[in-house]
């Protein structure tokens, strides 16, 4: 038992006496706990038994703990009447000196939103976007690969690694992203990230200055947009139409933007894909711009129909675009492994934020993900992974239909792991109670209005699919058309009156 002994106070036993007294009154110990054996507390401080014993008997004496017998104790349930004791007022405490960063996280994140993706209790049927398929990993062969690693276990798995990241995992990584995604690179500028927010964030510290302009899509994902907005940027939300972000309405060239930030393989949360022409308007936009180009690339490995589509960094020919991959999406987000495709010029800063941020990632995963990619079972994977998700797809979008009908729209290209849906006969400010009704059937339902600077003009909802199965797929809307009905006109309203 941890016990400070005060210096002084008299002798032995007393001091024990009023480090356990001081205990008892300040709540480290509870009325009922279960005080340490005479035999076992003497071991710990190193005295003799006959000091504790004492120490027990004066505190029995006066009410505060019961002795069952000579060798335990616990603390009494009613503990004597305290008198109220005049202590001086502590002073006002001095406001705490934050940097604008501080004060922006303690306005705009007060706490941080760790919970955002956590499975919440109740809900059986959770549409939580941004969550893979924890059925699809394949644990066996990922436990095999980490116990290779371990049973093998080199000085450099042990001890500290490279800031940019395990070599063969950026070499594996190379030919990956060449093969899968069209970007030509040199190892030297890939650098691995404990997931693609501290990408974000290394690179907001990176390209900005407090008051530059930054372009950012509207709707967004505001892991991205927040820690541009954290290092004093001022964002400018570009629509985001049917073909994703129109590089025609970005600000002048001459405007001064930095940078601008994009997802055009499967805009999020739109899941709209950006076409080969707009693709080619926005490089030559941040050209003449001096900007440059952040590409979120953040679940374009899961497309369900058609061409793998080419990443916007294998078009580019000014070395202006950023490359953040990740595998929170194919893989587990547990895993924390994302990686950057730099352009040169940037390669050094951003090597050297890393090393400042968290000194290096985990070893142990990259070298199992190494092991993973190059032996093939990550691409086999993610085939196996397209055709279940398409399936789920397939079923979310069928019962969704045969629910709603004509009553919702649904947006975005057949791949991703999540789809935006808008009801038609819902008011926006109706919503809040579709999704606590929803919540109260056990169904988890989440709004897209967050994702935009301007709250939109309807009701928009996300549902996340990869975490659920088909049945449960099924099950989850057929609840869900209990709270909402179909009218005659094809639009959907609440059922019942709405509380407030």
């Amino acid at each position: 038992m941890l016990l400070d002994l005060p210096r002084s106070g008299g002798p032995l036993y007393r001091r024990i006496y009023l480090a356990l007294k001081t205990s008892i009154r300040g709540g480290r110990l509870n009325p009922g706990a279960r005080l340490p054996s005479t035999r076992t507390l003497a071991a710990d401080l190193g005295v003799s038994r006959n000091s504790v014993l004492l120490a027990y008997e004066q505190l029995a004496a006066e009410g505060y703990v019961v002795n069952r017998d000579r060798s335990a104790a616990s603390v009494a349930e009613t503990q004597p009447e305290r008198r109220a004791a005049s202590r001086p007022r502590p002073a006002k405490p001095a406001r705490t000196a934050l940097s604008a960063y501080g004060h922006f996280l303690l306005e705009r994140l007060p706490t941080p939103p760790s919970s955002s993706y956590a499975l919440r209790p109740g809900l059986r049927y959770d549409f939580r976007y941004g969550r893979p398929s924890p059925y699809d990993f394949p644990r066996e062969i990922w436990r095999r690969l980490l116990a290779e690693r371990l049973r093998r276990g080199s000085f450099e798995s042990n001890g500290y690694g490279p800031p940019s990241g395990y070599e063969p995992l950026r070499a594996a990584l190379k030919e990956y992203v060449g093969r899968a995604r069209g970007i030509s690179c040199d190892i030297e500028q890939i650098v691995i990230v404990s997931g693609s927010q501290q990408a974000f964030d290394i690179l907001a510290r990176l390209l900005v200055n407090p008051g530059d302009a930054v372009a950012i899509e509207e709707p967004n994902y505001p892991g991205l947009a927040l820690p541009f907005a954290a290092a004093g940027a001022r964002l400018l939300p570009v629509p985001v139409d049917g073909e994703g972000l129109d590089p025609a309405r970005l600000p002048s060239p001459s405007a001064g933007a930095r940078a601008v930030c994009v997802s055009p393989c499967h805009q999020f949360p739109t899941g709209v894909v950006m076409p080969v022409a707009r693709r080619m308007a926005l490089l030559d936009w941040a050209q003449r711009a001096g900007a440059w180009v952040v590409e979120d690339d953040y679940a374009s490995e899961l497309r369900y129909a058609g061409r793998p589509i080419e990443a916007l960094q294998a078009l580019d020919r000014d070395d202006r675009v950023i490359h953040v991959g990740t595998f929170s999406k194919t893989l587990l987000p547990a895993l924390r492994l994302a990686y950057v495709v730099l352009p040169r010029s940037l390669m050094a800063p951003f090597v050297s934020a890393k090393w400042l941020a968290d000194r290096y990632t985990a070893m142990l995963g990259q070298e199992a993900l190494t092991d993973f990619i190059a032996s093939g079972h990550f691409e086999r994977y993610l085939r196996r992974a397209c055709t279940r998700n398409a399936a789920r797809r397939q079923v979310l979008v069928e019962s969704l239909e045969r629910h709603f009908g004509d009553g919702i729209e649904i947006v975005g290209e057949n791949a991703g792991v999540h789809l935006l849906v808008w009801l038609k006969g819902v008011k926006p400010h109706d919503l809040p109670s579709v999704i606590a009704r929803a919540e109260k059937s056990g169904v988890g339902l989440y709004s897209a209005a967050p994702l935009y600077s301007t709250p939109p003009k309807r009701a928009g909802l996300l549902f996340g699919y990869a975490a659920l199965t088909e049945t449960e797929i099924r099950a989850g809307i057929r609840k869900l058309a209990t709270i909402v009905e179909r009218s005659g006109d094809g639009t959907i309203g609440l059922t019942g009156p709405i509380g407030r």
